[in-house]
């Protein structure tokens, strides 16, 4: 194992960081223009009692401003087979065409087909130095069996099921 200095070494400790093995997800919200998504794999849960998940936006993301203070969203986690989901919303903010989804409460867009649904309201949100973290909290949830998208070390990795 290799010691470094994450202030001195940043790649190291982005490389580091790559270690840890994370579900990937795609938050989305309604705007103006066109329902916008955006992949994410900082996402967690925060409390049971009241029902809280977090996840963490870039600030740099051009995307940041659809995210930060908006007052409903949706976080889908996916499943093993939809990476190229995962691709869409890591090109193009508004990668809905060609893919199955509807309109749900408050216009977020929902992606069909995913492993779970998180739908969410602001709860709050914290500076967090390069990211803001967004608190929201769950207003209804669904699931289904199956295996999650996964990555690690810069790449997509699979569970046996």
């Amino acid at each position: 194992m290799n010691a470094f200095d994450p202030i001195d070494d940043p790649r190291a400790f982005r490389d580091a960081l790559g270690a840890y093995a994370t579900g990937v997800t795609v938050v989305t919200v309604p705007s103006a223009d066109c329902p916008i998504g955006i992949t994410a794999n900082s996402f967690a849960s925060v409390s049971l009692d009241p029902p809280l998940v977090l996840w963490s936006p870039a600030k740099s993301s051009k995307r940041f401003k659809y995210f930060t203070g908006a007052p409903h969203f949706a976080i889908h986690i996916l499943d093993g087979h939809q990476a190229d989901i995962c691709n869409g919303f890591v090109k193009d903010k508004s990668a809905f065409d060609g893919l199955d989804w509807v309109t749900g409460d408050h216009d977020v867009p929902h992606i069909r087909g995913c492993l779970a649904r998180f739908e969410c309201s602001l709860d709050a949100e914290h500076d967090a130095g390069d990211h803001t973290i967004i608190v929201g909290r769950v207003t209804g949830a669904s699931v289904r069996d199956g295996l999650p998208l996964m990555f690690q070390g810069g790449r997509f990795v699979s569970l046996k099921g």
